[in-house]
Parts: C-alpha cells; structure tokens; sequence
C-alpha cells in the first residue's frame, strides 16, 4: 500500500509541486492578475506590467512556503550550460531589521555581470553590463541542491545594448515566425478560424552512459573530457545487442527512480526509460511540450542526471562518444507544429482534399527548407563531440536528407505528377496464430540511420549530439522551416482569389507545391545513410557533406547565413557571427584541453607503464639468453613495445608543436585543430591502444573498457 501511495503521490499531488503553475498560482492571484497572465501564457501576449507586483509576491510567498531563502534568474549563455545568480529574498525595513521582499520589478528584470561569458565580437571583455529579463511563458521552479533550495526563474540574456547572449532569445523569435508564416498557411486554407498561434512542441530523447564514480576518478580524461581518449576495446561491445532494451539493472532502475521523481515533481514528464545498445547506456525520453519549455526541461533534465547520479556512487556521462568504438549518444529531436486549438499540422489524418493539401504544404517547406538550408542545419550541431559521432552506430552521417517513409514518398511522387491522392494511414499485421491480435501497421518503417525522418506527425532530427543546447538546433530549423512558408504563402496569395471554387484552388495549391517538390527532393532519400553508395548520390545530387566543425561552422558566417536570420527578425548580423565566434572557440578550446589532457596522460601513466614493462621484457630477454635457451618471443615483444614507446612518443611532439603554431584567426585555428591536432592525438591513441594490449593489467595505470563497461 505504501508503494501504492507513493505512485499515486507522483502522478497526482506531487507532479509539478515545484513549479510555480496550476493550483499553486490560480490559489494566489486574484481573478484579473490570474486571466491577464493566462493571456501571456498561452497567447504570447504582452506581460501587464500592472499585475507583476502581484505574481512576484505571489512567487515569493510560494517559494518561502517551500523553504527558499534565495532566488534566481535562470539563463543559457552561450557556454553550453545554464547560469544563476542567487539572490537573498532579504531586505531592510527601515526600522533597523530585515523582511522578505520580492518586487515585481525583481522578477522582470535583473543585472547579472556579462563580462565573463561567451559573447563572440559583440562586446569588449571590460564592458560587463548585461540583462535578464523573464520569460512568463517558462513556469518558474525550485530547484534543490545539497538540501538548499532555491527559486529560478527563466530568463533570457541580453548585452546592455540589447543583443541576445544566450540561447533562448533566439528560440522564441523563431517560435514567432514560424506561427506568423505557419497562420499565412492556414488563412490560405481558411483553417485559421479560433487559431490564435502555431507552435511547435518538442520532445528529446535524451542517451546517456554511466560509471562507477571510482572508475571515473581514477580517469584524468573522463573528469576533464567527459570521454576516454585512450583506451582499446574490450573483447565485446555492442555486437550481439544483449544489452539494448534488456532488463535494468537494479542500481541503475533505483537511479532512474530517483531521476524521474525529482523530474516528476519538477512538471518534467518524463515517459520512457530504457537500457540503450552499447552496455551502460540508457535513454530518458519525455512526453511533447511546447519547444521553448520542452528546451528549459531538458536543460534541468541534463542537470538532474548528473546529480542524481553521485548520489548512487555512479557519474552520468552526457558526452557523445565517450568510448570509442561503441554506440554514441544523441538528443533525437522530434519537432512538429501545432495550433493553440491542439491540431497537428503535420498529421496526415484528413479525409478532405483541402486537409491533405495543406498537410502536404507544411511537409513540402520542410523539404525545401531543408534542401536549401542543410548547411546551416548541420552547423546547428556541429561540436567537438558530435564529430566523434555522426556517421558511427546509430548515428546518421553527416549529409542531411529527409526519410519520408513509403507511404508519404508514393504521395509525393503522385504530387510531383499533378496528382493528389490520399495518404493510407494503416494496413494490419497477420501474425499466423489465433491466439495472438491482429496488429495495426504504420504506413511507413522508421530509418534508424536518416538524419532527418518523418515518422508519422512529427520530423525526428537524429543528429542532434547529447550535450547540445536544444534551444539552439530548434532556432535555425524554425527559421528555415519559416522562410520556405513564407515563400509557399507567397505563391499561394499571389494566385488565389476569393471568388475561385475549391476545385480551381486545389489545382493552384497543386501545382505550386508540384514546384515545391520537384525543386527540392533531391534531398529526400528512403535508403541505407551508411551506404558507400549513399555517400556517392548525394555528391552526385551536390548535397554538402560537411563533415567536421571546421567544414560545418563557417556556414554561419555567410551573407546568406545573416540575410536568412535577419529578414525573419531571430538574430541580427552581430549577434549571429557572435555565436559563430563562440562555436569556433569552443571548439579550438575543447579540443586543445584534450590534447593537454592526453599528454598528461600519456606522459605520466601510460610511457611510465610500458618502459616498467620494457625493462621487465629486457630482463628476461638477458635472463633468458643466459642460460642459453631462445628468447625469439620475448625479444619480439620487446620490439614491438619500443617501437610503440617510439611512435607514441612522435605523436606527442606533434601534438605540441601543433598546439604551439596555431593561428590566430578562429577559422584558420579551427581548420588547424581539425587537420593537424586531432590526427596526432589520432596516432598517439592508436599508439597507446596498442601497448595498452601489451602491457599486464597489473602494470596499467586506469581503469580500461573491459572495467568500466562490464
């Protein structure tokens, strides 16, 4: 019974006891306050500044009640985490002693210092001014930490001048206009009666892996890293896929417990947990939200897996690759749109030849946002770790193209004739037995290896890497997504009149997304991502393949870049090339802290444990020889292990002298760091594998794969 209560406790009372939303607001604000801040909060209205009084105090008392002595302006700089700034609720009361206060003007707006965090070419490191502003749309939330809790309230993040320093900024003016392009779609249609804004929802899977925290601090790379830069494989991975989908283990379930009741009580909804393929890798994965709260959930999401995780004696890897030569991680992003009424624009459950032609529109601007804007989009996740990833097991390459599944590629193909014909949602499964029920069957397979697949309602963009900001990805897919409506609306408008008959406005509607199509499908491909032959098409198509950051990152310095973001109001010209910047050093940064890591390593542990080795091999040669007996074997070991001594060795003077001649210019730098430095980290890795092989394990220095994954 007390499990009983205790479930009944997550799913009733419990969920979203820590967010500042339902019953703990509608209890708090009076009539008016709480139907002006239901406007904003569903409709992107203008914030009343009249009632911010009011829900501030209402904040504070909510979050005292539930222990707090400190709150927060929660934001995403452009560092890749999140940022806060705890504030007392303290004030003086003129009377010599002190009382809680919270104003409305707190809650709007706060000052942290922008002086230290990333901001690319916008500003001077001495100019420190920056800005929170709240986001109301985002419920505010109660974060605990080591038994203190505090309230964080999400915020964008702006310089003093007024251009964006984070990452949500920019998802909310996609957000805008998208709805604005996607309500041109529906007026066209005539679908847009009671719809007051589009959105898009959002639901990520997150993949991770854990370790024991005695393995993990006895790693240099892992705690610097997050990923093992030495070490060969174990003699089984992921071949025989015991572990995907296999039964928990037990430490790890009480892990996943704990996780998805702090979520739970967050107003996370987490849905799916489940072991992943590569051993010690597992998968989280929500219900679909709004994207620009599905984005702040999976921010805290990441955040909770880790703690969580040292309080079970583990450490929760979010790293894309952290061991070579097993499956990576990703954040599959499942992206669709949504009107405020609750229809899903990207459904193809319509019996009308309207419902399915506007279907087909909104399918058709993906593509052809897609097809004009891959670069940007692969840009969107390029990283230093994603490079390790993309292209390996379960991970699409880095060509991106569109999986449409057999049913919508056969209605394409009728569209791309002039034809329309209805979409067939399901057929049934026979499974040869009586006693087993007959099954429904999607209208189309799912594409493990496509970047980019239809799967139903929703697009699932599979490149996204495990670390990224979602916020980020979601701006640019926006935007394009935006941009090629915009440009179908056009079409549309210019040729459509009030008084046309439905059959004459199908016909327009056709042939404008026939046009659509036809332009842009070279980007739609149903096969095997992997293929050589793939690989081969898609050059033959011309469809970039940008395959690391330094081919990916420049893209987001091009005028076309800048014109695309500019014209639909989501970054303008300094702010875009700042976070080209950003990514830029990010990446020379993270790589050239993995190359000092190596080093260290190679130099401290690992040349330390192969000459104790060479020089046991060299005793027993000698010894050996002195009793005349043939010591052929040993002295060949003895020679392979010198010769791996060598080249290890040279690799690491490469790595420095590469380190020390990089240029100054962040393009050429990245291009040095992608040519130069990582194919000498590339030997010395394969070096140190392979003496790793050789030398007893009693003689080396860290825990290796077969330790950590099994």
């Amino acid at each position: 019974m007390d499990r009983v209560r205790d479930v009944e406790r997550l799913f009733g009372d419990e969920y979203g006891i820590l967010t500042f939303t339902g019953e703990n607001i509608r209890r708090r604000l009076s009539p008016t306050a709480l139907r002006r801040f239901d406007q904003t909060v569903k409709y992107n209205e203008p914030l009343d500044e009249a009632i911010a009084d009011e829900i501030a105090a209402a904040m504070k008392d909510w979050a005292t009640e539930n222990g707090c002595t400190h709150y927060c302006h929660w934001f995403q700089p452009l560092t890749g985490a999140t940022a806060e700034k705890h504030d007392s609720f303290i004030n003086m009361d003129g009377e010599g002693g002190v009382i809680a206060e919270f104003s409305g003007e707190m809650l709007i707006r706060s000052e942290p210092d922008a002086s230290s965090f990333p901001t690319g070419s916008i500003r001077d490191t001495w100019e420190a001014r920056g800005y929170t502003a709240w986001d109301p749309t985002s419920p505010a939330f109660i974060s605990i930490n080591g038994g203190e809790r505090t309230l964080c309230i999400p915020t964008a993040f702006v310089s003093w001048t007024g251009e964006s320093l984070d990452q949500k900024t920019p998802l909310l003016r996609s957000i805008d206009a998208l709805s604005t392009q996607a309500m041109r779609i529906l007026r066209v249609f005539g679908t847009d009666k009671g719809v007051n804004r589009v959105q898009t929802t959002l639901g990520c899977e997150q993949e991770y892996f854990l370790v024991h925290d005695e393995d993990y601090e006895a790693r240099p790379d892992l705690k610097m890293c997050g990923r093992t830069l030495l070490g060969t494989a174990a003699p089984k991975g992921h071949q025989l896929d015991d572990h995907y989908f296999g039964s928990i283990p037990g430490k790890v379930l009480s892990y996943m417990a704990e996780v998805e009741r702090d979520l739970y009580r967050l107003g996370i909804p987490a849905k799916t947990r489940h072991n992943e393929v590569a051993p010690h890798q597992f998968e989280l994965a929500p219900l679909f939200e709004g994207t620009n709260l599905a984005c702040d959930h999976q921010m805290q999401t990441m955040s909770v897996l880790r703690r969580v995780a040292r309080k079970h004696n583990m450490v929760c890897l979010l790293h894309e690759k952290p061991f070579a030569g097993v499956n990576g991680s990703g954040k599959h992003n499942n992206w669709s749109l949504v009107t405020d009424t609750g229809h899903n624009l990207l459904s193809p459950k319509t019996t009308s030849q309207m419902g399915q032609l506007q279907f087909l529109t909104f399918v058709c601007a993906v593509v052809r946002g897609l097809d004009l804007h891959a670069d940007l989009l692969r840009a969107a996740v390029a990283s230093a770790g994603n490079d390790h990833r993309l292209g390996a097991n379960e991970a699409p390459p880095a060509i991106l193209s569109i999986y449409t599944g057999a049913e919508l590629e056969r209605v394409l193909e009728k569209l791309e004739s002039g034809e329309l014909t209805e979409f067939e949602h399901s057929g049934t499964l026979d499974l040869g037995t009586t006693a087993m029920p007959t099954l429904e069957r999607h209208p189309g397979d799912r594409n493990r290896t496509s970047p980019f697949a239809f799967i139903g309602n929703r697009f699932e963009f599979r490149a996204v890497g495990s670390t990224a900001v979602p916020a980020w990805p979601n701006a640019i897919l926006n935007t394009i997504v935006a941009e090629s409506l915009d440009h179908i609306a056009d079409q549309m408008e210019e040729q459509l009149t009030d008084d046309m008959s439905t059959e004459d406005r199908g016909k327009i509607i056709v042939d404008v997304l026939r046009d659509v199509y036809t332009s842009h499908k070279r980007v739609v491909f149903n096969g095997d991502n992997y293929s050589q032959d793939w690989h081969d098409e898609a050059e033959r198509r011309g469809l970039p393949n940008l395959r690391g950051c330094a081919d990916a990152l420049p893209v987001l310095g091009s005028e076309k870049a800048t014109e695309l973001f500019s014209k639909y109001g989501v970054m303008s010209g300094p702010e875009l090339e700042a976070r080209h910047m950003v990514l830029l050093e990010t990446y020379a940064t993270l790589v050239g802290i993995e190359a000092r890591t190596m080093l260290r390593m190679v130099r401290t542990m690992v040349a330390p444990a192969a000459i104790r080795h060479q020089a046991e091999l060299a005793e027993a040669v000698a010894a050996t020889e002195a009793v005349g007996i043939d010591a052929g074997s040993v002295r060949g070991r003895l020679a392979d292990l010198t010769g791996l001594i060598t080249e290890l060795e040279e690799a690491c003077l490469d790595i420095e002298s590469n380190l020390g001649s990089l240029p100054e210019e962040e393009e050429a730098c990245v291009q040095s760091v992608q040519r130069s430095v990582i194919p000498a980290m590339d030997r010395a890795r394969t070096a140190s594998d392979a003496i790793e092989r050789i030398v007893p394990d009693d003689l080396w220095p860290m825990p290796t794969y077969l330790d950590m994954l099994f």
